[in-house]
């Protein structure tokens, strides 16, 4: 059984590398100030409610303009759509930079431009999954999905390790600035595109259209099951809010980036050892069973007081994750047809991000509440409950086989017979 990485994509499509190329740099500086956002407003603040309150923000902007982002990456160009958004992202990574220049850095704004990022990864991100489909063959798609996250994964690693040294050291300006640099890198790179126009099928964005794409992931059981479970395991056990207080509490303050690289490490090691999922069926099963990984994990992670300990425990729960990831994917990809690909990426959008912005209130909430080792176990036993229970209800779910699944053996047929883009 082969088990690294299939590079093959990458080397057959020359879109691919563009985009795979764009994402990985745009991603490093993303993900620095991912954790400087946090920390700075920690810094402002001292407050689990306020650094809580950040995911807060971030979720209503998400939940209107991913679902707006799916309609229009069905209507328009999907290219021209990750262009502008990356331009826009630009303009409000720079605001950061300005603020943290100021002699009194202001709170607000720190709030103001992560509910505008959300806001654009919700109108990016639909047209990002749904350009995939349309320069990769299908048969491919399993090993592009892997290599897909391992973009973004390559810079997380490297990143929050990175941004936890430059601000402590540097100040929160040197990540803002860092960011401002990878978003033109990134604008270069997909400037070089080919257009990826709309599907000949595709229908003009509307409310009727919306609409279509809602009632089309909600009669499918199936998908249904994919965004239940993974809402349900990153709501309730998602612990990146509490990381600031977290690293103070075993006194390893410099280790904050690690909190956020450990995760991922664990991802990335599983990504590159994700050569067996290009044969293996019953995507449902394996994403229930991650899941319950995930949070089982983060709950032991909870109970160590050895920084080690916690972050090896976040790692496992990383690659957990990672494994339920790849196989959402690929169960997205290989059975969604082109023509909806926009509107139910808006719809994935929405199951993978509500529920870590929600964790981060959840989680700080109920550590205010409580304390922060109740609130990290507590997830973890939450997680848990609710995802064997979502799980257990579903059962086309559950027996998801991508050898006899309908949908999956359409879209393969209808591919084989159109000439590839």
């Amino acid at each position: 059984m082969k088990l690294a990485v299939d590079l093959t994509p990458l080397k057959k499509y020359r879109e691919l590398r563009l985009l795979f190329t764009s994402g990985l740099i745009t991603r490093f500086g993303s993900m620095i100030t991912y954790v400087a956002l946090p920390f700075q407003i920690k810094e402002l603040t001292n407050s689990y409610i306020a650094v809580g309150a950040m995911g807060a923000v971030e979720i209503v902007p998400l939940v209107i303009f991913s679902l707006y982002g799916g309609v229009l990456a069905d209507a328009i160009d999907r290219k021209k759509m990750i262009l502008t958004t990356e331009a826009v992202a630009l303009i409000a990574s720079a605001i950061l930079l300005g603020n943290s220049l100021l002699s009194s850095p202001h709170l607000l704004p720190l709030y103001f431009v992560a509910a505008a990022f959300s806001a654009l990864d919700g109108l990016q991100t639909p047209s990002l999954s749904a350009i995939v489909p349309r320069i990769v063959e299908h048969d491919d798609m399993p090993a592009t999905s892997a290599l897909m996250t391992l973009r973004w994964q390559i810079g997380a690693v490297v990143a929050p390790a990175l941004g936890g040294l430059m601000i402590s050291s540097l100040g929160v300006k040197s990540a803002y600035l860092l960011d401002v640099v990878t978003f033109f890198a990134s604008i270069i790179l997909i400037s070089r595109m080919k257009p990826v126009p709309p599907s000949e099928k595709s229908t003009p964005a509307s409310l009727s259209s919306l609409i279509e794409g809602i009632k089309y992931a909600v009669n499918r059981r199936d998908l249904l099951g994919t965004y239940i479970v993974d809402l349900s395991a990153m709501f309730f056990a998602m612990p990146n809010a509490l990381y600031p207080f977290w690293a103070d509490q075993i006194h390893a303050r410099w280790a904050l980036g690690l909190f956020y690289s450990a995760g991922i490490v664990g991802a990335i090691t599983m990504t590159l050892t994700s050569g067996w999922i290009k044969n293996y069926p019953f995507h449902g099963r394996a994403i229930t069973l991650a899941a319950l990984g995930w949070g089982a994990a983060i709950a032991l992670a909870g109970t160590m007081r050895s920084l080690w300990l916690i972050l090896l425990f976040l790692a496992i729960a990383g690659a957990s994750d990672q494994i339920s990831a790849l196989m959402r994917s690929t169960v997205w990809n290989q059975s969604i047809p082109d023509e909806l690909r926009g509107r139910l990426g808006g719809i994935e959008l929405l199951s993978y991000a509500v529920g870590p912005l929600g964790g981060q209130l959840r989680a700080g909430t109920m550590a205010a509440l409580t304390t922060l080792r109740i609130s990290i176990i507590g997830g973890g036993a939450l997680c848990m409950a609710f995802v064997g229970f979502s799980a257990g209800l579903l059962r086309d779910f559950r027996n998801y086989d991508s050898r006899t699944n309908v949908h999956v053996l359409d879209k393969k047929n209808s591919a084989e017979n159109k000439p590839s883009e």
